[in-house]
């Protein structure tokens, strides 16, 4: 990263600089534990989950203006509003009828979800959140508790996932947070990027040893040059096991990312690894570890593979900006009222940060697997691009 990017970044006050050194410690000892080296999956997987010290469990602010980045459900409670046409459809093909979210964040999706919900009369009877952080567990049972207090006893917390699913599953910006390996290829020769450490944190590429990781960069990456990109088979293993867990039903996962032939473009050679400081993007993964966020974009063919794998069918793949429109978001911004209102302008542009190609609109995708058959998918209906999957 340029150093003149760097120097751009706000300055962390003293106690925040402090806890990151706390991070760089632990993945230090890590790194000597296991020889001198670990994987960037190994690396990234501390720096955002280890208990006590990673970016997602120790505390800091991340959603939100005095965060690290603004989510699409914290940009507006319209986006709910908007989703809730989809999972309505879902919810009325099960028996249980149940929402489960991943990785709820702040807790405005669920809170406004529920909201949007229960004025179609279509309230599920629990709405489980799974969350590994006790900090934004904390958080969320706060915005439920005060966005939508009437909903508050359908919310349960769970540590892990389900035995068995027979609902709506949502993932907004989950998968991109799930730690990916990096691979290289060099010379021609198949490589992995890791960690180790001198004066300071630092990559290093070795011999990439594990033949199944190698069989999918061949398979994915390129037919020839030197080359750098992400292979997540955690993500891929969650989506599959969710999906075998599922009696009926459906799920929707709404990232940012591309279809395989798009993710792994000859001129995408460097890979689409990104962090987030005080809603500063950068390409440093070793800026103040535990403090910034790390993610990678989604593979969402991989997704998809992984989902029919289990059992599932792709229902729809779509950009949020005609998922969003089909599912009414303009219908629910005119409800807003006087259009002349600061209430209304804030909202549009709001909508227009989630729905404009050059913001949210075409980068975000909304993938949806089904279990059950039929589900009514409105969601899909100005765009369906499946068959670029």
């Amino acid at each position: 990263m340029p150093s003149h990017l760097i120097s751009s970044l706000p300055d962390p006050p003293a106690t925040e600089r402090e806890h990151s050194a706390r991070v760089v410690d632990a993945v230090r000892e890590e790194i000597a534990r296991s020889g001198g080296w670990i994987s960037f999956a190994h690396y990234m997987q501390i720096v955002l989950y280890a208990p006590g010290l990673g970016y997602y469990v120790a505390g800091a602010r991340k959603f939100g203006p005095a965060g690290d980045f603004v989510t699409a459900p914290e940009t507006t409670k319209l986006f709910a509003q908007a989703l809730a046409a989809q999972v309505a459809p879902i919810l009325a093909v099960t028996a249980a009828h149940e929402i489960v979210e991943l990785g709820a964040g702040s807790g405005a999706l669920a809170a406004d979800l529920l909201n949007a919900l229960a004025k179609l009369d279509a309230l599920p009877s629990r709405y489980a959140i799974v969350e590994v952080s006790p900090d934004l567990r904390e958080r969320q049972r706060a915005s439920v508790a005060r966005i939508a207090p009437d909903h508050a006893a359908r919310v349960e917390w769970l540590d892990a996932l389900p035995a068995a699913i027979d609902g709506a599953v949502v993932m907004n910006e989950v998968l991109d947070a799930i730690p990916p390996h990096l691979i290289v290829r060099r010379n021609g020769q198949w490589l992995e990027r890791g960690v180790t450490c001198g004066v300071s944190l630092k990559w290093e590429d070795r011999p990439l040893d594990d033949e199944s990781m190698r069989a999918l960069a061949a398979e994915r990456f390129p037919a020839a040059g030197d080359y750098v990109s992400e292979i997540n088979p955690a993500a891929e293993a969650l989506v599959e096991d969710l999906g075998r867990r599922m009696t009926g039903g459906a799920f929707l996962v709404i990232d940012y990312g591309f279809p395989q032939r798009e993710y792994y473009h000859p001129q995408r050679s460097e890979g689409t690894l990104m962090g987030h400081f005080r809603h500063h993007a950068h390409a440093n993964p070793f800026l103040w570890p535990g403090l910034s966020d790390l993610t990678a974009h989604v593979d969402f063919t991989a997704i998809a593979l992984a989902g029919e794998r289990a059992g599932l069918r792709v229902a729809g793949y779509t950009p949020q900006a005609a998922f969003l429109l089909a599912c009414g978001i303009l219908n629910r911004l005119r409800d807003v009222g006087d259009p002349s209102s600061v209430a209304y302008l804030r909202e549009t542009a709001a909508v227009h940060k989630l729905t404009s190609p050059a913001e949210m609109g075409e980068l975000f995708k909304v993938l949806a697997l089904a279990k059950s058959d039929p589900i009514e998918w409105p969601g899909f209906a100005l765009a369906d691009r499946s068959h670029r999957l």
